[in-house]
């Protein structure tokens, strides 16, 4: 009786010992191949990671990976992003990645003058979120209510030219929220207080600005003009407000007729300023509205590089325009007029 007891628990421990190097094998089976880039997009399931993993052979077993996730209550803990599984990357090494790792980041950069149309055809490029998810929540009321405390059309203004890291897919609300952030860190140290302007207004001037010239040096010069514009009750007539206003059917030809098409932003149909900024604006051209250059301009014309001249009178502004603007060897078809009007 005893030798048939301990033949059956030799047997025993052959039979769990061997289901046991059975688990152990597939627990510590590693996966064999070159480094695989893994993305996690926001709000995916456990199920879809364990699916994809298994499809692209990262591991041997999902029911093993579901089952030791289960275990150590990780199962909620997936985080979005692209993570990098290594060659001989075990479950329990491919769990901690995709839980506890920090996705890769990508760079990008907001140059400084881009609307937030621009903006979100950048990040989308960039694989950092969708262009339609970007401008949607740009324009969502109770965030913008939220982020910047105004009544304005979208978080156009605020959204801060500067270089990020962002995770692939993140999403657009997180970016959004990012940027909004660098622009109250940016503008913390200087006061948007100014005698004319509301705060909002300052950002509404400055976007404008930033548009208007090439030239950093000019900025405080074109600020002043339009703060002088604005005291005498001048309106604005701005190219770029009104190509803001008419963005998303604009082909990049300006034509008379957009000037004379009533819209929120065409400061050649309306007085004051457009209704809100129409573009994100550097530090500098902030500044520029703050500290404008005191002198009795009201017009500019461009000398088709970038940089402008600037003249007090009407009068005068006509002579500019017709040496700098009228004459086609001056303009080397770097101006408007260059292009088709009707």
């Amino acid at each position: 009786m005893k030798k048939v007891l301990g033949i059956i628990f030799i047997l025993s421990v052959l039979i769990v010992g061997g289901g046991l190097f059975t688990l152990l094998g597939q627990f510590y089976a590693s996966y064999d191949g070159a480094d695989v880039k893994f993305t996690i997009t926001p709000g995916e399931s456990f199920a879809s990671v364990n699916g994809r993993l298994t499809r692209e052979g990262l591991i041997a077993s999902p029911r093993l990976f579901h089952r030791y996730n289960q275990l150590i209550d990780n199962m909620g803990n997936l985080k979005a992003g692209t993570y990098t599984i290594p060659n001989g990357a075990t479950i329990t090494d491919i769990s901690y990645i995709l839980t506890k790792g920090t996705p890769e980041l990508t760079r990008v950069t907001i140059p400084e003058g881009k609307n937030m149309f621009e903006i979100g055809n950048i990040l989308e490029e960039s694989g950092i979120t969708t262009y339609q998810d970007f401008v949607q929540y740009s324009r969502n009321k109770s965030a913008i209510k939220k982020l910047i405390g105004v009544d304005a059309p979208s978080l156009e203004g605020y959204l801060f030219p500067e270089t990020y890291m962002f995770s692939k897919n993140t999403p657009a609300a997180q970016v959004a929220q990012t940027m909004v952030r660098q622009f109250k860190t940016q503008t913390q140290s200087i006061d948007l207080k100014h005698p004319k302007l509301s705060p909002h207004e300052v950002v509404i001037l400055a976007s404008i600005v930033e548009k208007e010239t090439g030239a950093k040096w000019e900025r405080p010069d074109i600020a002043g003009v339009y703060l002088n514009r604005l005291k005498k009750r001048m309106r604005l007539q701005a190219d770029p407000t009104t190509i803001y206003g008419i963005w998303e059917n604009f082909d990049g030809n300006l034509r008379r007729k957009h000037l004379l098409e009533k819209t929120d932003y065409n400061t050649y149909k309306m007085s004051g300023l457009p209704l809100g900024p129409i573009a994100n604006p550097s530090l500098a051209a902030i500044k520029a509205v703050l500290n404008p250059n005191q002198h009795n301009y009201l017009y500019f014309v461009s000398k088709n590089d970038g940089t402008h001249i600037f003249t007090p009178t009407y009068k005068e502004h006509l002579k500019a325009v017709e040496y700098w603007q009228k004459n086609r060897s001056r303009r080397q078809g770097r101006s408007w007029r260059d292009l088709k009007q009707d």
